[in-house]
């Protein structure tokens, strides 16, 4: 899908639901499953699984010869705030002899007097991958033909509901209605289809009814039941996959992540919680998280916001390597990449000296660090002594910040956790992967929007709100106008059929009344329930005026 090419203000919102939803045909939307559509080469590679770059760096470190990496950037157009066409070779690090982790009394700790700079800059960045979908046809059908399998197991198992199977138009009206849930919100989900409350909204019932929209969250499901049951049977095993009801879409989105975008020059690794009180071997608890109890995840995320990639946990890797943090970091400027985070005293390759190393008594602001080559410990006391290592920064800049300090009592959340919590469609669900599921829809919303902001700023033209993406958005979802909310109804009673004639005056279109259960000829023009209006039997005042109808 070359997005490029298309200049209207539009455009922005219909390629942004094609981010989600991907309504046109495998040709034309660059079908992910299949490297040969894809739009890019970037595409087809993370689709089977390549990185070239990575790859260039692993091939030529094992010849022994210096690494050159190329990338072009799309087109922008001049004067706009986007990136030019630019080309960049950049050698790698050299890699010479390093100091290794310091031990002992091997070495001093440094203060804010003694002056220090970074040993080798990083080369320049320029980005290069073009814009993509994330939820593409092909996992609409996917969540169809599962939802549609689900719910005739259940019914095979003596559950009492009525089911048709679902469609990709329903699907869509679905998603819609859960994030118009995330927009407006309401104390109970029921509540979107109550008649007699000052809070009624009759959206929701306009697109879906709610019986049907309660059916289908009942049943929606990622996988298929019957392998769900063969995998069950292999828990306390090594092939048992924990994540297998989440699978079919936890990797492609994850795929569509990594290939729509090209993240800004500086990532941010972070631990998110998704809240669920299920009973599942998954549930972890963090304390500094708002949300304390639920599934948690590594988020890959850019400073916009984006989601490059994200890992739900499962437990302790088998793939530790026992190196600790300092290796990490090393290998990680050999290959041209910075880092900075925090570290502990007690971390494997850390320095262990302590001569001029803070203490309890230092006051607030001092600071004190050690270098080995490229890669720098700092220690600084704030209202306790915080660790960094870096290969970014030099130990004293000269710059100030403001203190990051609690606001109503808790810290602020990262940039990517508050652009999916803003409109989230999550709700309340006893299958934790439903719960996941809709965190998935989350991620690729955000995503649509921040790729949609990014195209605006390229082509100097203002950005929607948050807000207005999301109305927009799911207007579009579910099939109705964006406008459609200000058509006004009021409880008055009207014909079923209006212009019958002889005898079906009496007889065509007659439902039963909601209340007493008779026929009748008459509705509510708002709420379009079928009641009764006659002398002896006004259930349509009744109806109106019970507190316990819905």
């Amino acid at each position: 899908m070359q997005r490029q090419s298309r200049h209207t203000k539009y455009f922005t919102l219909r390629e942004a639901l094609d981010l989600i939803t991907a309504p046109c045909e495998y040709g034309a939307s660059g079908h992910l499953s299949d490297p040969a559509s894809a739009d890019s080469e970037d595409e087809a590679d993370f689709v089977e699984g390549i990185d070239p770059c990575q790859d260039n760096v692993d091939n030529v470190e094992e010849e022994g010869t210096e690494v050159s990496c190329s990338t072009e950037a799309a087109p922008t157009p001049e004067g706009s705030r986007g990136r030019g066409r630019s080309r960049m070779t950049c050698p790698p690090a050299k890699r010479g002899k390093r100091s290794r982790s310091l031990s002992g009394d091997a070495a001093a700790w440094m203060s804010e007097k003694d002056p220090d700079s970074l040993p080798h800059p990083l080369p320049n960045f320029c980005p290069k991958r073009k814009p993509g979908i994330y939820f593409d046809r092909a996992a609409i059908k996917t969540l169809c033909v599962k939802t549609n399998k689900n719910a005739a197991k259940n019914i095979a198992a003596g559950k009492n509901f009525t089911w048709t199977d679902l469609t990709e138009a329903e699907l869509y009206h679905y998603i819609g209605i859960t994030l118009y849930m995330g927009v407006l919100k309401l104390p109970k989900m029921r509540d979107f289809w109550r008649v007699n409350s000052i809070f009624h909204v009759q959206y929701p019932s306009e697109v879906m009814t709610r019986d049907r929209f309660l059916t289908i969250t009942w049943n929606i499901h990622m996988s298929d039941p019957a392998e769900d049951t063969i995998n069950d049977r292999k828990k306390g095993t090594t092939d048992y996959d924990c994540l297998h009801r989440l699978r079919p879409l936890y990797d492609s989105l994850r795929v569509a992540c990594k290939a729509a975008y090209h993240p800004q020059q500086n990532l941010s690794v972070d631990e998110c919680m998704v809240s669920t009180k299920a009973r599942v071997a998954l549930k972890q608890y963090i304390k500094s998280k708002p949300t304390k109890w639920g599934i948690k995840l590594f988020v890959l995320s850019d400073n916009t916001g984006y989601t490059v990639d994200f890992n739900i946990y499962t437990g302790r890797s088998t793939l530790v390597t026992g190196k600790g943090l300092p290796a990490l970091f090393h290998r990680l400027h050999d290959l041209g990449f910075g880092a900075c985070g925090t570290f502990r005293d007690t971390r494997v390759g850390v320095p262990k000296s302590k001569l001029n190393a803070l203490t309890k008594k230092s006051p607030r602001g001092t600071i004190s660090w050690i270098r080995e080559g490229p890669l720098i410990f700092i220690k600084w006391i704030d209202t306790r002594e915080v660790s960094v290592c870096s290969t970014l920064h030099s130990a004293l800049s000269g710059d100030t910040v403001k203190r990051m300090c609690k606001a109503e009592g808790q810290h602020r959340v990262d940039l990517s956790d508050q652009q999916i919590g803003s409109y989230s469609s999550w709700r309340k669900s006893r299958k934790w992967y439903v719960t996941v599921l809709h965190h998935f829809i989350d991620i690729a919303v955000t995503n649509s929007y921040l790729v949609s902001k990014e195209l605006c700023g390229r082509l100097e033209q203002q950005p929607m709100t948050h807000q207005d993406f999301q109305e927009q958005l799911i207007a579009e979802l579910c099939g109705v106008s964006p406008q459609s909310g200000t058509k006004s109804y009021q409880h008055i009673p009207v014909a079923i059929v209006e212009g019958a004639s002889g005898q079906n005056k009496a007889t065509k279109g007659r439902p039963k009344c909601r209340l007493c259960g008779k026929c009748t000829p008459f509705k509510c023009e708002a709420c379009k329930v079928a009641l009764c209006v006659i002398v002896d039997r006004n259930c349509h005042r009744a109806y109106h005026t019970s507190t316990t109808a819905v």
